[in-house]
């Protein structure tokens, strides 16, 4: 599955590179929603609250009540996720707070774990937490067994060339698909329709951005191959 992604931040549609720099801004929030309606599924990503320095809840939550949305950023606890959801989030991403087991436990019984993914981000062959500033001295792979009982799936970021257009590392996806059963999305410089394949037939769904808004890559070829 082909996942399109919508990355807000100060209330503006945005791609940056590495979490850092801001390289482009997208249509308003409501019209990258139409250009994606072709999709059964959009991330929606709070920049702002995964900084910790405010948050476009507002924004999300209108997204949310007009299509299938898996949203992040800042979900750090049972609270927060539970308003994501009864919003009309169909999944929450939980990234930080995932690596304080307790922490994600709860927010799996306040939600239910099939509503819950557990975001795997790496940089430097480490995990990245609090919006990519700050790194654990664990890898990805250390990690997916513990979080397994309390999530549905991972998305997994290649930080290194996110937003880079240079392509992304397939044999790190690969790692991480023989790690574990449950259904990873891959993100962090997708770029081709080539390594798109690549990831589909290691099973791993493809989450897109850098390539979609620079129209690198076509959204009505991309909307096709979501097709059974």
């Amino acid at each position: 599955m082909i996942i399109p992604c919508i990355d807000l931040m100060d209330g503006k549609v945005v791609q940056l590179v590495q979490g850092r720099e801001k390289a482009l801004e997208g249509a308003p929030p409501l019209e990258m929603l139409e250009r994606f309606r072709r999709f059964p599924e959009i991330q929606v990503i709070d920049l702002d609250a995964a900084l910790g320095r405010g948050d476009n809840t507002h924004i999300v939550e209108m997204l949310a009540a007009r299509a299938r949305i898996r949203a992040g950023g800042g979900v750090r606890a049972p609270e927060r996720a539970r308003r994501l959801v009864d919003a009309g989030a169909a999944k929450v991403i939980v990234g930080t707070a995932a690596f304080h087991l307790p922490t994600l436990a709860a927010i799996s019984a306040e939600v239910g774990r099939e509503r819950v993914m557990a975001a795997i981000d790496s940089k430097g062959g480490r995990i990245t937490v609090k919006g990519w500033t700050e790194q654990l001295d664990k890898t990805a792979e250390d990690v997916l067994n513990d979080l397994e009982p309390y999530c549905s799936g991972f998305l997994a970021t290649y930080v290194d060339k996110e937003g880079m257009m240079q392509g992304t590392d397939l044999a790190w996806f690969a790692r991480l698909r023989a790690a574990t059963r449950l259904p990873i999305t891959a993100a962090g410089g997708i770029t081709t329709m080539e390594e798109i394949r690549a990831l589909s037939e290691m099973d791993i769904d493809c989450a897109l951005g850098m390539a979609i808004y620079t129209g690198r890559l076509d959204l009505g070829e991309l909307a096709r191959l979501n097709r059974p």
